[in-house]
């Protein structure tokens, strides 16, 4: 697959707006954004937060989700689902793809990068790349600190220091991200669509995907036995 038709593209984030541009019309998460909301002031902002689905979201896109939240303020809310691989995309051949490394380069991007997942991170823009990383990598101008041992950064730059061994020590890629507009998020919450509790860089590095779900509730001090109970029943 040709970088044409990949259609793939980084982007360089706005870090003094920090939401990427919506579409409009887009509706990724399940509240209304019309509906009264629950006002925050900003020591109630979630960014850098974990959002876990709960039974009661309403939208089957996010169903057992969980969102890194990268941006949250009284104009909205962005994040980037860490739980839902792309299927049959890894991140040497993307890569390979983007032109960012020659294929000549293959074994050695298997290497340094193999172990890489590239995720599903949302529905909106789904074909621009965003890189979750460790904090001992930023490109100035470019990177967003999100908190303490995360950042995002969404430009070519750092996928070439993935792919030549200078780039983070942690990473994942992921196409897309999920956004709110004013109150949707907060809706959501009333509603019960989501818990949020502080994000845990492990998770999002080192967990295995297919066990992120389970982990992100066991930080909510939730017991996913007890949720599945709870939701066969409902």
């Amino acid at each position: 697959m040709d970088n044409a038709r990949a259609g793939i593209s980084m982007g360089r984030m706005d870090k003094n707006r920090q939401l990427p541009e919506r579409p409009s019309g887009a509706r990724p998460g399940a509240g209304r954004a019309d509906e009264p909301s629950l006002t925050l002031d900003q020591s109630s902002f979630l960014e850098g937060q974990f959002l876990v689905a709960m039974p009661g979201m309403g939208d089957e896109r996010f169903a057992r989700s969980v969102i890194y939240l990268c941006a949250h303020s009284a104009d909205g809310a962005m994040g980037i689902v860490v739980n839902k691989q792309v299927a049959d995309l890894t991140m040497p051949d993307l890569l390979m793809q983007l032109d960012v490394a020659p294929a000549s380069d293959e074994i050695r991007l298997r290497e340094r990068v193999g172990h890489m997942p590239v995720l599903m991170g949302g529905p909106v823009d789904a074909k621009r790349g965003f890189v979750l990383h460790s904090a001992d990598f930023r490109i100035e101008q470019s990177t967003l600190v999100i908190d303490e041992g995360i950042c995002l950064t969404a430009t070519l730059e750092i996928l070439r220091a993935l792919a030549d061994g200078s780039g983070p020590a942690s990473a994942v890629l992921a196409l897309g991200y999920a956004g709110w507009n004013a109150g949707q998020l907060e809706n959501e919450i009333l509603a019960n669509g989501w818990l949020n509790c502080p994000a845990d860089p492990e998770v999002i590095f080192k967990t295995a995907i297919d066990d992120r779900y389970e982990q992100a509730l066991r930080l909510n001090g939730i017991d996913p036995t007890m949720l599945s109970a709870i939701s066969g029943r409902a």
